[in-house]
């Protein structure tokens, strides 16, 4: 597992995640994120977070072959509490936090960038909660966030996904750019956002948070129960046992 932070322009903050082959990650992962998220924004000289991800997708969500070589809740305990810190350390940054998206965003992709404060993607990304399919349950809080409330209930039912282009239609991704100016282009919106007053930008991102009409983290902190719940019926093992024999230990 790695987590970088860069400072490619004055004020900003560039966080990214480079864990192979699909940036889907161990419960240790989510911490080392949530720190480092939360470590750029109470740097005094950043005034905006990029959220970034090496590799062919931004995030594939929880490593299921750790939930899978766990045979007790161990894994799952700390997964559930290793997303929500992270998912919170993207909402509570001190300052505000540009998701950039390439490639495939997933389960708790979907957590980071419904909780960042805009989204800039590459042409071939896609969003979506595979969740159902996985034996798992959460972050149709953060999938709210970025689509209307119909949309949101088919997308999570079906556990199909969502084109960068259908997101910037319903106006949740500011831009879709080519691969190869993902970085740039989210560069471009944080050094414009960078180069606002600091101390404004701080009291901006808490006002906003403040006035928000969903409490995110009690939200998700309710979905993450009944996932719990499908995993002590057994219902989650039933259904990751037929998503396929990679997830076999």
């Amino acid at each position: 597992m790695r987590v970088s932070t860069a400072r490619p322009a004055d004020g900003v903050r560039v966080v990214t995640v480079d864990c192979p082959p699909v940036n889907a990650l161990p419960v240790q992962g989510w911490y080392e994120l949530a720190d480092a998220v939360r470590a750029a924004g109470r740097d005094p000289e950043a005034r905006c977070v990029v959220l970034a991800a090496a590799g062919r997708g931004f995030n594939a969500g929880v490593d299921i072959k750790e939930l899978v070589r766990d045979p007790g809740h161990t894994a799952l305990i700390g997964a559930n509490r290793g997303c929500f810190e992270a998912f919170a350390a993207v909402y509570e940054c001190e300052v505000p936090v540009v998701a950039a998206v390439q490639g495939f965003c997933l389960g708790g992709g979907i957590g980071l960038v419904g909780n960042a404060d805009a989204i800039v993607a590459a042409e071939d990304a896609v969003f979506g909660l595979p969740e159902l399919d996985r034996g798992a349950l959460g972050a149709a809080t953060h999938l709210a966030r970025l689509v209307p409330q119909h949309l949101m209930r088919t997308l999570y039912y079906t556990s199909r996904t969502v084109t960068a282009a259908e997101l910037h239609a319903h106006g949740s991704v500011w831009r879709v750019v080519p691969g190869d100016g993902l970085l740039d282009a989210a560069l471009e919106l944080a050094r414009e956002i960078a180069g606002k007053d600091g101390h404004l930008l701080r009291l901006a991102k808490a006002a906003i948070n403040g006035v928000d009409p969903v409490d995110v983290r009690r939200s998700y902190r309710f979905e993450q129960g009944f996932t719990f719940e499908a995993n002590l019926a057994g219902t989650a093992a039933r259904v990751r046992d037929t998503f396929g024999e990679e997830a076999r230990p």
